[in-house]
């Protein structure tokens, strides 16, 4: 094989800077089998930015030692920069990723996006302390209510009871019932 090939056949140059830079497109080697993995295509993105940042990083070396001799090479990088950000584009239209509003602004302020999800979390989590106080509160209250209308109407609280006993057996029959298998077999959830 020649050495100024890889494995994959493609074109290895050297850039000037001491850096290797592979001609093919690293992003046809796989898709046919995988275009619509979003995971695949995410990771071609994330290889693409990369790749752009490693462009980026070989012009700057070029323009900061600039002369006339180097006017090719930065003109080739400058060509291949443009062709790795279209490339990007065009992979970036396969991947379906939403970023909060917030988090774009916490980096624009320096901050670590970290930040936004560390107080989403901190908000789900009193949010949910408040809803469990207000269950609490009213499994209290119902209990607090039995109790006192059993005292004052006990055959009444007997009736309901058993006509809550009966209501609660038939939402079980139900969720059992919805949670067979079409062969007839029930799925049986295991509790740990």
């Amino acid at each position: 094989m020649d050495p100024m090939q890889n494995a994959t056949g493609g074109t290895v140059g050297n850039v000037g800077s001491g850096m290797l830079s592979n001609q093919e497109d690293d992003t046809t080697a796989g898709t046919a089998a995988t275009a619509d993995d979003p995971k695949q295509n995410l990771n071609q993105v994330i290889n693409s930015i990369q790749k752009t940042l490693g462009l980026l990083h070989q012009l700057y070396l070029t323009v900061s030692s600039f002369n006339t001799a180097s006017q090719l090479p930065l003109l080739q990088r400058l060509n291949n920069l443009v062709l790795e950000l279209d490339n990007m584009a065009k992979l970036s239209e396969k991947c379906n990723i939403q970023v909060p509003m917030e988090v774009l602004r916490l980096i624009d302020d320096g901050k670590n996006p970290d930040e936004f999800t560390r107080d989403v979390l901190n908000s789900c989590i009193a949010k949910n302390q408040v809803t469990k106080g207000k269950t609490d509160a009213f499994k209290s209250l119902r209990k607090h209510l039995l109790e006192e209308l059993e005292q004052a109407f006990p055959d009444e609280v007997e009736s309901y009871r058993e006509i809550r006993a009966i209501s609660a057996a038939e939402s079980r029959r139900l969720a059992q019932a919805q949670a067979s298998l079409p062969n007839g077999d029930v799925q049986v959830k295991n509790e740990l």
